[in-house]
């Protein structure tokens, strides 16, 4: 799979490793351990990202940093490899700033339905997680050079795009892999899931507790919603960003079979998480309002207002499903 890959790399002196924006444990996981593997062997690199890393996650960048592109640190790479997106246009400035140039570019994802511009792509949409693919290049070329450090980078995004390995994107091979990783960071499996999900503060728990309020289900109850707003955020003093998770709740009631958390950004419209515990895949849903993702997990953006977009998304939503039951 990696063949390619290794034999082409040693061509370029600086390359800048990018990951999508609003990033999560997988990007960011898959961020750091590609630029460590390539400074283990010899290639410098830069790590670019438009958003801040969440908080729970900001421990992996001990030895990478991660700044916001600009046209000059841009401009100093001869290479770039876009992680955990296929598509330009989720990674930030650079999407505008990349076209017209003749810069090589090359990819590392596992989500469907890959943009065909890349120079070189490694797309997989079957692995459970980007990291798990960067695990098999360091398994393609040495293997050894996964520390105790990278080890628990990898196992973090693994864990973090796969529900703690709940996931039907879970395989064997996942499993396996995870259990390596243990093994080479010689760390327990609480050590990664302690930090990423038990640190909750009072004012989340507030947030959850006003969100957990605006539940509403259609279709039989088949399809379920969660929502926040900015009032919601003024009233307990917290963001968008004290929202992961949310919408793995309505997700949890019986008989759902997919769930949308809304987040409500006022005049800059409204961003919609996806998940789904059937057939209905909501990466077809999402693409129908520009976004995109896996058959499981997937977002998008509508202009709203609310009302409107809960109108819209929930009508595309339960006209798949109906085709799915005829």
């Amino acid at each position: 799979m990696f063949s390619e890959f290794i034999g082409e790399i040693s061509k370029f002196k600086r390359v800048g490793v990018l990951s999508h924006i609003r990033p999560d444990g997988d990007c960011i996981g898959a961020q750091i351990a590609l630029c460590r593997w390539l400074q283990l062997n010899g290639i410098e690199s830069l790590a670019f990202n438009d958003d801040p890393v969440p908080d729970n996650l900001n421990w992996l960048l001990k030895k990478i940093s991660i700044q916001k592109p600009t046209d000059e640190t841009l401009s100093s790479c001869d290479l770039f490899i876009m992680v955990d997106g296929n598509a330009t246009h989720r990674f930030g400035m650079f999407s505008e700033w990349i076209k017209n140039r003749d810069d090589q570019l090359w990819m590392i994802d596992h989500h469907p339905d890959p943009d065909d511009t890349f120079d070189l792509a490694i797309s997989v949409p079957t692995a459970s997680s980007t990291c798990e693919l960067i695990y098999q290049l360091f398994d393609q070329h040495r293997i050894d050079q996964i520390d105790q450090d990278i080890a628990k980078i990898l196992y973090t995004g693994i864990i973090t795009d796969t529900g703690s390995l709940q996931y039907d994107s879970v395989t064997p091979k996942t499993v396996e892999i995870t259990a390596d990783l243990l093994r080479r960071g010689e760390f327990k499996p609480n050590e990664v899931i302690e930090t990423l999900f038990s640190n909750k503060s009072l004012p989340q728990l507030k947030l959850l507790s006003k969100a957990l309020e605006s539940i509403q289900l259609f279709e039989n109850n088949q399809i379920a919603i969660i929502c926040v707003n900015q009032e919601m955020l003024s009233e307990t003093g917290t963001t968008f960003e004290d929202c992961d998770g949310f919408v793995d709740y309505p997700l949890s009631l019986s008989n759902v079979k997919a769930a949308i958390f809304f987040k409500d950004h006022g005049k800059d419209g409204i961003r919609m998480s996806l998940r789904s515990r059937s057939d209905l895949d909501v990466n077809i849903w999402a693409r129908q309002f520009g976004g995109g993702g896996h058959q499981k997990a997937a977002g998008a953006w509508h202009k709203g207002p609310i009302e409107e977009t809960i109108n819209e998304v929930i009508n595309k939503g339960v006209k798949q499903l109906r085709d799915i039951e005829k």
